[in-house]
Order: structure tokens, then C-alpha cells, then sequence
């Protein structure tokens, strides 16, 4: 089992952007897809959310938010987690894909 007496506790001061948030009081089914949702219905709703993301003045803090975090689920900051996961999947691969300076070989 992990051991989480190690973290820090939880620190109000972090979320204080929500409280701005123009999704507050929003019902959460907006940014949250019903399991089995697909098609135009998710991108209609998803469409609807980012209106939503899009006057918000903390959307900055929220996307940061849900890219340092890996937030799983949901449209956060106006990007949906398949946009989220490849934003990071591209920052990622760039840093794996910078080529090594070769090992010199010994000279005798």
C-alpha cells in the first residue's frame, strides 16, 4: 500500500482560482462525458463546455491546472482529455526524441 503521510496536505490557497471559475454553479455534466458518450453528441457537448472555458478570466490557472495534475476526465482550461493528452504526448516525445551527442571513442 502507498504511503501518503509524506505529501503535503491539502492547500486551499492553490484552489483559490475556482472561485472565480465561469464554470462555478455550472451543472458538471457539461465538462463531464457520459460513459459511453460519442460522436456529435460529445462534440456538441464539448463545444458547449469550451464556450464556457473561453470567457472564463482563470481558464489559464485551470488548464495548467489539469496538465500538471494529468487530469483524466472532463473539458478543463478549454481542452478536452484527448487534447490535453497530446499536448503532453508531443511535449514528451520531444523531450525523448533529442538526439544524444555520440560517446567518443577512445583513442589509442
Amino acid at each position: 500500500m502507498a504511503d501518503f503521510s509524506r505529501l503535503p496536505g491539502p492547500n486551499a490557497d492553490l484552489w483559490d482560482w475556482q472561485l472565480s471559475a465561469a464554470c462555478r454553479g455550472v451543472d458538471s455534466s457539461l465538462f463531464f462525458h457520459p460513459e459511453g458518450e460519442r460522436g456529435a453528441a460529445r462534440t456538441s457537448r464539448e463545444a458547449s463546455a469550451k464556450e464556457v472555458c473561453m470567457r472564463c478570466p482563470v481558464r489559464a490557472q485551470c488548464a495548467a491546472h489539469a496538465l500538471a495534475v494529468r487530469e483524466p476526465y472532463g473539458v478543463w482550461g478549454g481542452m478536452t482529455e484527448d487534447e490535453r493528452e497530446e499536448l503532453l504526448g508531443r511535449s514528451r516525445n520531444r523531450l525523448v526524441q533529442v538526439p544524444l551527442a555520440m560517446p567518443q571513442t577512445a583513442r589509442h
